[in-house]
């Protein structure tokens, strides 16, 4: 369960993603299905766990964060979730790896 719990922690980190002109950041809302969001966020898990315990997200972890469609992670997040993770270090995490965190976003 322990890791389920921190897994869940990393899908947090893409829900605050997007770009300064919002362009990239709308085409990632398009319509996916079900089992596409699940992929995508299992990958994402996957690749950023060092960043769940705040170590520096490797090469592969950012390029996650950057392709990864948010109406695959924001539904998942609920306000339990967002309570578990540090919002500041996830917005630093996703601006190092070159994706801009839109002002006001909420996700969840």
């Amino acid at each position: 369960m322990k890791e389920k719990k921190n897994g869940r922690k990393a899908w947090v980190i893409v829900l605050i993603g997007g770009t300064d002109e919002h362009a990239e950041w709308r085409w990632r809302f398009k319509a996916e299905s079900a089992a596409e969001c699940k992929g995508e966020r299992n990958i994402l898990v996957n690749a950023c766990k060092g960043v769940i315990r705040q170590k520096s997200p490797t090469p592969y972890c950012c390029q996650r964060l950057r392709v990864t469609h948010v109406n695959g992670v924001c539904p998942i997040i609920t306000p339990q979730l967002a309570a578990l993770i540090d919002v500041n270090y996830a917005i630093k995490v996703i601006q190092g790896c070159g994706r801009q965190v839109p002002r006001h976003f909420k996700c969840g």
